[in-house]
């Protein structure tokens, strides 16, 4: 059985007129989890980003927000990464994705960073694509001219709620990445709705 999630991401961009911005909606499930477990983010400069070690559904975790800007998340996951030793495949990514529809959540494995520059990012910093990803749906403008404009954006009113009900999903089979059991993860979550 492969090794369970030990460092759990959350994609974002800093400061308060990001905040609200589908870019940042991997960050969204992030400080949310802190808060479920009375767990504080505190920023860390020789992470560059807001870190905490807690208890996740009885297993020891690491929750992390890159303070840089997105197209430099790779530099903070790789300095935590390397600093405590966790291996790639231990580390599980959530970020926006305009490829799914609002409301949709995917769990993969490796693969390319589909032109998110986060991930390309990360990838490049930690010198392999063998890592986790939880794809979160804010869907796509429709033309790809707009996409950047799009992301940057917060999401409508219904979306949110959407999102933010998606994120439940994904906290639902947390307990199962954690124990290494992302096969039945997968089923769980992709088999919602």
């Amino acid at each position: 059985m492969p090794q369970g999630t030990q460092l759990i991401v959350g994609l974002g961009n800093p400061g308060a007129e990001y905040a609200q911005t589908r870019h940042n909606a991997g960050a969204w499930f992030v400080e949310e989890l802190a808060d479920k477990m009375h767990a504080v983010l505190r920023h860390v400069t020789q992470f560059q980003g807001l870190h905490c070690f807690t208890q996740v559904h009885n297993q020891n975790c690491h929750l992390f927000i890159p303070t840089t800007f997105m197209n430099h998340s790779g530099q903070a996951v790789q300095a935590l990464a390397s600093y405590y030793k966790i291996a790639p495949e231990a580390i599980l990514v959530l970020h926006d994705e305009i490829d799914l529809p609002v409301g949709a959540a995917r769990l993969k494995f490796d693969g390319g960073h589909g032109g998110h520059n986060g991930l390309r990012d990360i990838i490049q910093h930690l010198g392999t694509k063998q890592f986790y990803r939880l794809r979160i749906g804010v869907g796509h403008p429709g033309n790809s001219r707009e996409v950047v404009d799009y992301v940057l954006k917060s999401p409508r009113k219904g979306e949110r709620e959407q999102i933010d009900l998606v994120l439940k999903e994904v906290s639902k089979v947390l307990p199962l990445m954690l124990a290494g059991e992302y096969q039945k993860a997968m089923q769980q979550l992709h088999t919602t709705k």
